[in-house]
């Protein structure tokens, strides 16, 4: 989103504006109004621990 077409890739191609992408780990939408998805509240005393891996590979 704040790509401003100063930056230059592979083969010398300018990403300008809105050519990025991002991941963004995030629990369920909405989850605090159902029940039945995992809490997303720390409550006092509890401790809060999240691993993310994103692995890739190219051909």
């Amino acid at each position: 989103n704040f790509l401003d077409g100063t930056i230059t890739g592979k083969g010398g191609v300018v990403y300008n504006k809105h050519q990025a992408f991002c991941m963004e780990t995030q629990h369920f939408p909405d989850s605090i109004h159902h029940p039945n998805f995992p809490s997303t509240v720390l409550e006092p005393g509890q401790t809060y621990h999240q691993t993310t891996i994103y692995r890739f590979s190219a051909k």
